[in-house]
């Protein structure tokens, strides 16, 4: 188990890698992508570990016992509107250790799978543009931003 500390250095150093790494997708959410098909394929696809109304799992901040970070929640009570579309596209095509070796980050350890092989890029957008639909405007006004810094950067 994991000490509050070792926790909340982690979740940092995991945020703070994610908001440097505009560079690892760089890309923006065409606007064909339909929230409500992304319903239905984030419920296939997603809901198992990041919950049926994107609450996350419990605890999500600490490290389990295998130093692997819990599913976050993908409402505004979660971390996933601090990121940009490229890089929300990339971690949910690649997964989290392939996105993170991709940005340096070595031997870092994530639950969080590859779907590329599973879904289309089309299939992981509209999943992303249900997430952002239930967004409050602040989240999505800040999340428009980090993804407008990641093309900045991009370019």
């Amino acid at each position: 188990m994991s000490s509050p500390r070792t926790g909340g250095l982690a979740g940092a150093m995991i945020a703070g890698l994610c908001i440097a790494a505009g560079g690892a997708g760089a890309q923006v959410q065409p606007e064909t992508a339909d929230p409500q098909r992304g319903a239905a394929l984030y419920a296939e696809n997603c809901a198992s570990c990041h919950g049926d109304t994107l609450e996350g799992q419990p605890d999500w901040r600490s490290p389990d016992e295998n130093g692997v970070l819990p599913a976050p929640p993908h409402d505004q009570s979660g971390h996933t509107w601090h990121h940009g579309d490229g890089l929300l596209f990339t971690y949910t095509r690649l997964g989290g250790e392939k996105t993170l070796e991709l940005m340096g980050v070595a031997g870092a350890k994530s639950g969080m799978p590859a779907f590329g092989d599973s879904l289309d890029e089309a299939a992981i957008w509209d999943i992303l543009a249900y997430i952002k639909s239930h967004w409050p405007e602040r989240e999505r006004a800040v999340q428009q931003q980090r993804t407008a810094a990641e093309q900045a950067r991009r370019n």
